[in-house]
């Protein structure tokens, strides 16, 4: 669904602007460490999560300029029935990473394809939420399923957490089904402005991304985007989509100014 090569490019668009970011692999596939060219380190984010003695810090990697990196391995398969024993199982990437957050304008967590502990995790230590998704039917029911979660969650684990957008990735405008989803995504989100739910506030990001083969093959190089074809279709599309984010951002710390005046 492209929710790894978002990620990745959106983290060196942001960067690029002169930010700093950390981006952390929650994923056991490993794919966003080999994306930016990086595949071992001294500590993963499995070590992270089940060494009481390892710390964020001793995780962190420099991956670019303005980029740091906390990566995965396999064995972060494992940890979902590992996770399960421990009492603050829920919370516990939260706080591994409260001392090392404010270091950083952007925390970007790339999260594995499915909705158990290290999903969870993620929500928990997260404001926001982003979903990168196909305009594809079974694509719009699996969001469906997420927003499920993000409710329980708001209820309890993480009241601040908001769903804030969705990035169309591989994105086909010109089909029929595409604009149907899309559609159907911007009603849903319109009947959702007055309601009390997380996602009240979420739109589509744009722009959507394109199918770019480029995309498909800087990954096999250990390069975003940018260090890639950094005047590809894709690279346009990330580069505009960072300053979305990043505008939307800017908008609602002015908000929250706004709101202790």
């Amino acid at each position: 669904m492209g929710k790894t090569t978002t990620t990745v490019n959106l983290a060196a668009a942001i960067a690029a602007a002169g930010n700093t970011v950390l981006v952390i692999d929650l994923d056991p596939q490993t794919h966003l460490g080999l994306h930016f060219g990086i595949d071992e380190t001294a500590a993963s984010v499995y070590d992270l999560l089940m060494d009481e003695t390892v710390s964020a810090k001793d995780a962190v990697v420099r991956a670019r300029k303005n980029i740091d990196l906390i990566t995965s391995e396999v064995d972060l398969a494992a940890a979902e029935s590992e996770l399960a024993s421990k009492t603050d199982r829920h919370d516990l990437l939260a706080q591994k990473l409260a001392p090392i957050k404010d270091k950083y304008d952007y925390i970007l967590i790339d999260c594995p394809p499915s909705l158990g502990l290290l999903t969870i995790n993620a929500l928990a230590a997260s404001k926001e939420l982003i979903v990168p998704m196909q305009t594809h039917f079974l694509a719009l029911q699996g969001v469906s399923r997420l927003f499920e979660t993000v409710q329980m969650l708001v209820g309890g684990l993480n009241p601040e957490l908001q769903v804030t957008g969705i990035v169309l990735c591989m994105h086909e405008g010109h089909t029929n089904l595409g604009k149907e989803v899309v559609a159907d995504l911007e009603e849903f989100f319109e009947t959702s402005r007055m309601q009390d739910v997380p996602w009240r506030n979420c739109k589509i990001l744009q722009p959507p991304i394109r199918r770019n083969v480029k995309l498909a093959e800087a990954p096999s190089f250990g390069q975003t985007i940018f260090d890639y074809e950094p005047d590809c279709a894709g690279a346009k599309d990330y580069r505009k989509l960072a300053e979305s984010v990043m505008a939307a951002n800017l908008v609602a710390d002015v908000e929250l100014v706004n709101e202790h005046t």
